[in-house]
């Protein structure tokens, strides 16, 4: 051990220390009767606090970790330091180990070497901040002897009168000593349910918390008049950590740093900062969001449970979900939903369980998937329409697909793309659609009966969210705004932003939001050029294997390039729509989350299914025909859909991009960032890091190895990519059967990568309490509800549902679908081409062709109105609008039935919450009917006393009415 000649100029009863490093013994102040406690620690300092889980003391737990930034100060300057922060431990008698500083008013003469003065600032703000944490009953240690260099600690933690107090001001419920039956099922349903118990017995985890319940506890919001109702045999347990550290943050919220006042030496210059820094002090409240964000601490976090890890790792939470979780062995499992909001808190509980809900729900729409794609491939050799075209004794003789450079082709040629489109574009498509219409709902209506029996399990049932403390961001405007008011000698009461205010944030982003929709369809503009252009050079390939991949290579190349720009658009406006948030410096953190969510939801949603809309919508609809085409920059034709139609494409456009943003943008970002970022912190801290072997051996605190975990950066990233993937499953789920079941291969990978990260990568969150999942529910409808309506005008505009019950119903001769290819195609006389657009090898066939073929319904050339668009057109349009209102209203009444018909309260969870309401009447009323009878037993006491007393001396009676007053003012204890 060694001992630092610094201080040899200590008092008498401190020069006996022995002290493990000079930055341990400078940071933790002491009175005389903790010397005994600090001798012990210098045998084994971490053995005794559990590596950083406790105090120094082993007792007390630490609940929270404010982090902070610090550099070291000149020898002289941490003398005359320590000889004040002695003074002030002597004074101290409110905490049992207070921090160094506290409330000390420095005088730095000119002799001190040049100092930073807003680390000094930084300093004064963190021991008056730190200060006011004591006075608010918190519990301060203070740790700067760490491994990581330049990086101080402050462990607090919150006593059981602290506990208890904010408990109650929170309104937490907490177990009584209360207990009741839940009620059980009985008869068939009974058996029913063991039966499934068992066979679902090895899918279930393996922690207490996930046992089916029989008896529950009653739940009462906390009071320390009524702590007798509770169950505090072990008051150590009786607030979790999680609950621990959720009462400390709000605290921390609360506590506000307003009065440091210092005088930082001579000069002009250092009077006019210390006058600026005073005036902001004393009108600025500082809590510790305002402080985070000044750079005052660094972080702000409470600590995991333990090691995950090991050989010797004590059981613990931690450990135990990252087996029955966080784990890929596992993935067959449930997850211990009850122990996942036990650790984490009700808001990332809820996320999980919903994320679990659309999971299995995903289940049958795969099934049913699967069942529609078996279907379109055992029904492809009985489809007429594909075999006609692949036909070749029809001897179909096509327009050219480009100018001049293309020339006429087969219908035949295109045999394996019709095929390919009948397995997605067939009758059972219908019924699809119509089913993950009403799966959507009864989707949305099953997982609010999730949420209820979540609620009444996590006792939330009565909960009622309060407002949120205001933003940092926002009481700095605010302050702002006060102070102009101020230096215009106006009224600055209940300052508060205005609309008027906001004005030209609101403008800002109605622009950037408007930018960013237009720069998104000009990247799919640019994608329709590239995709015209390449097609056309492609034509002019002079092998025929380069002819005949034209239309594959263009789509694929097409699909990926949107795929890449829609990858990094999503971090672009990830970003855009955090700052355009900012600026509008909403309230509450709150108002802030659900304003980005809709401004994220809104550029992601355009940028992922743009170019779908497009290939579903748009795409072939504005073409023209042979002989008047429609150009862009008068030298581009506008691309046509293949002869099978557009339906193939789109399938291919929306397999490409869900999968891709699935596997590239979830997964590999979400395993592969995190990893760097750690990887880079790592290099960054082993730099940092000091060369003494003795220090490098030393075992970390758990406080440094949560500080080198990736911070909490919340759940809307999490919600985000899943809400894309429920509109790739709902939206033009009619043009792509399989969607469902990729989305259940993904969704299972998925739980498991953000439980492995949210236990192992990240630093542990503050538990939020949430009833709900917010915003993200109205999302959820609203796409359900838009899903509807994409699918019918897919189902009628884009594929050919539509034109074969047109042709099978009014224009088939013998009632099959026998003649509905040359029904759909109209001709073109080669001599009506413009000039310079006719195919400059007009007998590639071999032939010369008189008459070519093009899809669309207009007059022959040899009627008297060619090329007019014919009756057979606004026959199929009005029965496509007709499917359209009929579809709609159709699926959307039914979806409304189900939401009828379903219950959003389970009925055994109504008939328990009121019975938890009975119960708790009953147990007041006893209460009450103990305290009247324990009165009325005292009255007649004090009236028999009374008598005794009157038949006395005065003296007596004088004595006997003091010992009634005492007997009044008993307290009760029921």
């Amino acid at each position: 051990m060694k001992v630092n000649k610094k201080y040899s100029c200590l008092p008498a009863e401190e020069k006996g220390i022995h002290i493990i490093n000079i930055r341990a013994i400078e940071d933790i102040g002491y009175d005389q009767h903790e010397s005994t406690l600090l001798n012990s620690l210098s045998k084994n300092p971490d053995a005794d606090c559990k590596y950083g889980l406790y105090f120094r003391d082993g007792k007390r737990k630490v609940d929270y970790i404010l982090v902070y930034h610090y550099k070291r100060s000149s020898a002289g300057k941490t003398l005359a330091r320590r000889a004040q922060q002695n003074d002030a431990c002597v004074r101290s008698t409110k905490q049992d180990q207070p921090l160094p500083g506290k409330g000390v008013q420095l005088e730095m003469g000119e002799s001190e070497p040049h100092m930073d003065y807003h680390e000094d600032d930084k300093r004064f703000r963190r021991e008056e901040y730190e200060g006011n944490l004591v006075e608010a009953g918190l519990e301060l240690e203070r740790d700067e002897d760490t491994k990581i260099h330049g990086i101080g600690f402050v462990k607090i933690h919150a006593p059981w009168n602290v506990l208890c107090r904010e408990a109650e001001f929170l309104k937490l419920k907490m177990p009584t000593k209360k207990m009741y039956q839940i009620n059980q099922t009985h008869g068939l349903l009974k058996k029913i349910n063991s039966v499934i118990q068992k066979i679902t017995e090895p899918i279930q985890p393996k922690v207490a918390e996930h046992k089916p319940q029989t008896v529950k506890r009653l739940s009462y919001p906390f009071s320390r008049e009524k702590q007798h109702l509770f169950d505090l045999s072990d008051k150590d347990t009786f607030f979790d950590s999680k609950t621990r550290s959720t009462i400390v943050y709000e605290i921390l919220k609360r506590t506000t740093c307003t009065k440091a006042k210092y005088s930082m030496g001579k000069g002009e210059g250092r009077k006019k900062e210390t006058a600026l820094l005073n005036k902001r002090r004393k009108c600025g409240k500082y809590g510790i969001t305002s402080l985070l964000a000044n750079g005052v601490y660094s972080a702000a976090y409470p600590l995991h449970d333990g090691d995950y890890e090991g050989e010797n790792v004590e059981p613990n939470d931690r450990k135990l979900l990252c087996e029955e979780w966080a784990s890929y062995g596992v993935f067959y499992k449930y997850q211990p939903i009850d122990l996942v909001r036990k650790y984490f808190g009700e808001k990332i509980g809820l996320y999980f369980a919903w994320l679990g809900v659309y999971t299995q729900m995903l289940i049958p729409a795969s099934i049913v998937g699967i069942i529609v794609f078996l279907y379109g491939c055992a029904t492809v050799d009985e489809n007429i329409p594909s075999m006609e075209m692949c036909d070749q004794r029809n001897n179909i003789t096509m327009c050219p697909l480009c100018d001049k450079t293309c020339s006429y082709w087969k219908m035949s040629s295109a045999c394996a793309t019709a095929r390919a489109s009948h397995l997605f574009d067939n009758p059972a498509t219908v019924f699809f659609s119509v089913f993950m219409a009403l799966w959507a709902a009864t989707f949305m209506e099953h997982w609010k009966r999730k949420q209820m029996r979540l609620n009444y399990r996590w006792d939330l049932t009565g909960f009622e969210e309060e407002e949120d403390h205001p933003r940092a961001e926002y009481e700095a405007k605010v302050l702002e705004k006060s102070l102009r008011k101020e230096h215009k000698h106006k009224e600055t009461d209940k300052e508060k932003l205005t609309w008027k205010d906001r004005f030209p944030a609101y403008l800002t982003n109605f622009v950037g939001i408007i930018f960013m929709v237009g720069l998104t369809f000009a990247i799919v503009f640019g994608v329709i050029i590239y995709r015209i252009s390449t097609a056309a050079a492609l034509a002019i390939s002079s092998t025929p294997s380069g002819r005949s991949s034209v239309r594959v290579t263009v789509t694929a190349t097409a699909v990926i390039i949107n795929l890449v720009v829609i990858i990094i658009l999503d971090e672009v406006y990830g970003c855009i729509a955090r700052w355009l948030t900012q600026i509008e410096v909403p309230k509450t953190d709150k108002n802030f989350e659900e304003r980005l969510i809709f401004k994220a939801f809104l550029l992601k949603f355009v940028n992922a299914y743009t170019p779908i809309f497009y290939v579903a919508f748009f795409k072939g609809r504005f073409v023209g025909r042979p002989g008047d085409y429609v150009y862009i920059f008068h030298s581009f034709r506008m691309e046509e859909c293949a002869p099978g139609g557009c339906l193939m494409e789109l399938c291919i456009q929306l397999s490409i991009i869900m999968l891709g943003k699935q596997l590239i943008q979830n997964n590999l970002f979400e395993i592969g960032i995190p990893k760097m970022k750690k990887f880079i912190r790592y290099l960054k801290l082993k730099r940092r890091r000091s060369l003494d072997h003795e220090e490098h051996m030393k075992k970390k605190q758990r406080y440094e190895v949560d500080y080198n975990l990736e911070p909490f950066a919340g759940l809307t990233p999490e919600y985000m990519e899943m809400i894309i993937q429920f509109g790739f499953v709902t939206l033009f789920v009619a043009s792509f059967p399989l969607a469902p079941l990729f989305a259940l291969l993904n969704n299972i990978i998925e739980i498991r990568l953000d439980a492995k990260k949210f236990v192992t990568e990240l630093r542990r969150p503050v538990a939020v309490r949430a009833k709900d999942i917010g915003i993200w529910y109205n999302i959820l409808r609203g796409i359900g509800k838009l899903a509807v309506i994409i699918n019918a005008f897919v189902i009628s505009f884009t594929s050919d549902f539509i034109p074969r019950l047109v042709y099978l119903y009014m224009y088939s001769e013998n009632g099959t679908m026998h003649g509905f290819v040359n029904h759909t195609l109209s001709s073109f006389n080669v001599s009506d081409f413009q000039a310079g657009t006719a195919p400059n090898d007009p007998l590639d066939l071999g032939y010369e062709v008189q008459i070519c073929r093009y899809k669309d319904y207009r007059e022959p050339p040899w009627s008297e109105n060619k090329y007019d668009i014919s009756k057979d057109f606004w026959a199929v349009l009005a029965a496509r609008l007709a499917f359209v209102i009929v579809f709609q209203n159709l699926v959307m009444f039914m979806s409304e039935f189900v939401d009828w018909i379903i219950p959003d309260i389970p009925k055994d969870i109504s008939q328990q919450i009121h019975k938890e309401k009975v119960l708790m009447v009953e147990v007041f009323m006893r209460e009450e009917q103990g305290k009247l009878q324990m009165l009325e037993t005292w009255n007649d006491k004090d009236k028999k006393k009374g008598e005794n007393c009157n038949n006395h001396s005065p003296r007596l009676s004088r004595s006997c009415s003091g010992s009634l007053s005492s007997c009044h003012s008993y307290p009760l204890d029921v």
